[in-house]
């Protein structure tokens, strides 16, 4: 019997691996106009960043992305009181299909998101820190790295692409949306932990609130966001101190108390068991790494 082989379309094939950065910049941040022959995924982790290419000038909020093409020129710089968390990915695509993203920026959904959280995860099993030096020209892979890290990194930066050039180019121009009422919920959950962080927040408060049980909160919570409700309020809270730190508007003190934190001291040591650096040392480094 002849079997007949059918081959794959391949129309979004990335080549190489350029760099692959988180930074956690100060307002006061601004890079040179910059440009290379490959393209630069920019996404926004937190706060919001200024963009100023050959295709779009603008701002780049919170979950949002753009993707500088071959040769773009272009350059960044904080804005307003915002210390910004970028996320930085260079890599080398012809695909035509990836254009629309240097003229706008688009806002990613969870499901994007979780993508590039795996895309960062074996980026950085593979290259070797730091990763927020600026204009790294070479990141030095690491002597051992996991079995098929380097394909499995492509092959999570092709499914990347093609997933957002479906859901923002297609026909139909759809962004994806949850359906079910539950994940919905869940959303409104997060978004009341993203008000009330600072504050002392129980399960059996937020239980009562969204009318809920804890077993279902916290299972649908951590299938969704990937973190328990208590670490991701702390992630909140070690997130909104680092962007204090970097905004040097406030001392330790102020800090503390604004993020409902009893005693300086035990803001000290909750900074640092998460961090691993004093919030003293980590304002430091920050200055020393971007040349302030």
């Amino acid at each position: 019997m002849d079997f007949k082989l059918q081959p794959f379309e391949e129309p979004m094939i990335v080549t190489a691996l350029a760099n692959i950065h988180y930074f956690e910049f100060t307002k006061e941040f601004h890079s040179v106009e910059n440009h290379h022959d490959f393209c630069e995924l920019l996404y926004v982790d937190s706060g919001k960043i200024e963009v100023l290419s050959e295709n779009f000038n603008g701002i780049v909020c919170e979950n949002e992305m753009v993707i500088h093409r071959p040769c773009e020129k272009h350059s960044l710089k904080g804005c307003g009181n915002e210390s910004p968390n970028v996320i930085i990915i260079g890599f080398e695509c012809k695909s035509e299909h990836l254009s629309p993203f240097s003229k706008f920026p688009v806002s990613l959904s969870s499901e994007h998101k979780k993508i590039m959280s795996r895309i960062m995860q074996e980026g950085m099993s593979i290259f070797e820190p730091p990763y927020d030096i600026p204009n790294t020209v070479y990141m030095k892979k690491r002597e051992k790295y996991p079995f098929g890290a380097d394909q499995m990194i492509r092959v999570l930066l092709e499914t990347f692409l093609i997933t957002i050039v479906r859901d923002f180019c297609g026909e139909d121009k759809k962004q994806r949306a949850d359906m079910q009422e539950s994940l919905i919920q869940i959303d409104k959950v997060r978004e009341y932990l993203s008000e009330h962080y600072t504050e002392n927040i129980s399960l059996d408060s937020l239980c009562f609130i969204f009318g809920t049980n804890k077993s279902s909160l916290c299972r649908e919570f951590k299938s969704k966001f990937s973190k328990t409700v208590l670490e991701y309020i702390n992630s909140l809270k070690i997130s909104s101190a680092k962007r204090m730190l970097r905004n040097e508007e406030m001392s330790i003190s102020e800090i503390s108390d604004a993020l409902g934190f009893d005693t300086i001291h035990y803001f000290s040591r909750f900074f640092k068991k998460h961090t691993g650096v004093s919030p003293s040392k980590y304002s430091r480094s920050i200055k020393s790494k971007l040349n302030l």
